[in-house]
């Protein structure tokens, strides 16, 4: 039987996902997904492109070879097909792509944003190590090294009686940006989305280090999470695994405080 390699392929503009991860949301795709090896999804809205099965691509959308950055995901695909699921190295990564386009359409300048905040540009890793579900059964998809150290995190917290459970992982520039546009579409400006979510480019989840953390029965992404036993615990423990808290109190990037969001740091734990 084929064994499918539990490894998320980045590109700049589609993702590889392998086959059993994703939800089929109509007939059709519930029967080409049942026979996909990898599944090609585009990253600026999750829609699903094609499938790639034993027997070769299929596509799932009108004119696949028009798709923006097609020709990347699928000379992607099929390095993975001759490495058959091998990792790469841990540091490579995606160079930028769009990041001017995407402040733009928010009414920010990529210089002036990072002078004004100190945050660094994050770029996306090239291949992502699936660390189980989060709450919500969801694949969370974090690089190799910060899996493995959140997976032993996690362990190490059961076994003191702490339930720990990820919130969410891995974010792409893409994603970020449509964030930003959801919460406009109910309202909100940007200035204040600016001070609980980093702008597209420049938030931690981009680098597949990153994750927010809860607790069984507390809401996720709450300054409530402070007064938890999960909280108490990450602070004695949490540096013993390579994790930090990213945006304590008064932090300079003016970011809120966010006791939910911890980032693995190469070298350390």
């Amino acid at each position: 039987m084929h064994r499918r390699p539990a490894l998320l392929i980045n590109t700049a503009h589609i993702e590889l996902w392998p086959g059993g991860l994703l939800r089929a949301r109509g007939n059709a795709d519930a029967r080409a997904l049942a026979r996909a090896h990898w599944v090609l999804r585009r990253k600026r809205d999750g829609r699903y492109l094609a499938v790639a099965t034993a027997h070769g691509v299929l596509p799932l959308v009108p004119r696949l070879m028009r798709e923006p950055g097609i020709e990347a995901a699928l000379d992607a695909l099929e390095t993975q097909w001759h490495c058959r699921g091998r990792p790469e190295a841990d540091d490579a990564e995606l160079p930028p792509s769009g990041l001017a386009q995407r402040l733009a359409q928010l009414g920010l300048d990529a210089d002036a944003y990072a002078a004004d905040t100190g945050l660094a540009l994050e770029a996306e890793p090239a291949q992502l190590s699936l660390a189980g579900r989060d709450r919500y059964r969801r694949p969370l998809w974090l690089r190799r090294a910060a899996a493995r150290g959140w997976q032993r995190l996690q362990r190490a917290a059961a076994l003191d009686g702490v339930a720990l459970d990820a919130i969410s992982g891995y974010r792409s520039h893409a994603y970020q940006l449509g964030i930003f546009e959801r919460k406009r579409a109910r309202g909100l400006a940007v200035a204040d989305i600016l001070t609980v979510n980093a702008a597209p480019g420049y938030s931690e989840h981009h680098s597949g280090d990153a994750l927010d953390i809860g607790t069984p029965g507390e809401p996720p992404a709450e300054e409530s999470f402070e007064q938890t036993a999960a909280f108490a615990w990450l602070q004695d423990n949490a540096g013993r695994f390579g994790f930090a808290l990213s945006y304590p109190r008064d932090n300079p990037h003016g970011i809120v405080y966010e006791p939910w969001h911890w980032r693995w740091r190469p070298g350390a734990g």
